[in-house]
């Protein structure tokens, strides 16, 4: 997708997803054979549901058809939440994760998995998980420091609700 059309979809569009209470995450246009398909991606801090969804996917419909963003050709609108596996790359992201377990490249190399504590302006205070019955340790890692982040999923991991109980 060329900068110009990128950029006018996301004037065209940012109002309308702003108005939905949403963060327009990525917008991406690609081909699938003589159809083009636009991938619209929306968050917020409370996540985004099914229904939002559907509603916005309807507002950016009408308004494309009432534009030439997307030009004549035919094309097919998704509007989703990202993924769990989305790279952590705005402050806004990591904000979100809080409570989650991290990986994280770093500028000097390695890696680390931790959980993120709290994030500030200039970087996450972590946990990382003690090995072979060892206890957590608290560490701290700016913003400059890291490479590369994303969310690990956790299948087995108890809710602080559980804990207490």
């Amino acid at each position: 997708m060329s900068t110009t059309q990128s950029d006018r979809l996301r004037g065209l569009l940012e109002p309308l997803v702003s108005a939905a209470d949403l963060d327009l995450e990525e917008i991406e246009v690609s081909r699938a054979g003589r159809r083009g398909m636009l991938r619209i991606i929306v968050d917020s801090d409370e996540g985004v549901e099914l229904d939002a969804c559907a509603e916005l996917s309807r507002a950016i419909s009408e308004k494309l058809d009432e534009s030439d963003a997307m030009g004549e050709g035919e094309y097919v609108l998704e509007v989703s939440s990202p993924g769990a596996d989305r790279p952590l790359t705005q402050h806004r992201h990591y904000v979100r994760a809080v409570g989650r377990l991290v990986k994280l490249q770093l500028h000097e190399g390695g890696e680390l998995v931790a959980r993120i504590l709290t994030v500030d302006d200039e970087g996450l205070d972590l946990e990382v998980p003690g090995v072979k019955g060892r206890k957590p340790t608290a560490r701290r890692v700016t913003f400059a420091d890291i490479a590369k982040a994303r969310v690990e999923i956790e299948f087995n991991r108890k809710d602080k609700k559980e804990e207490e109980a």
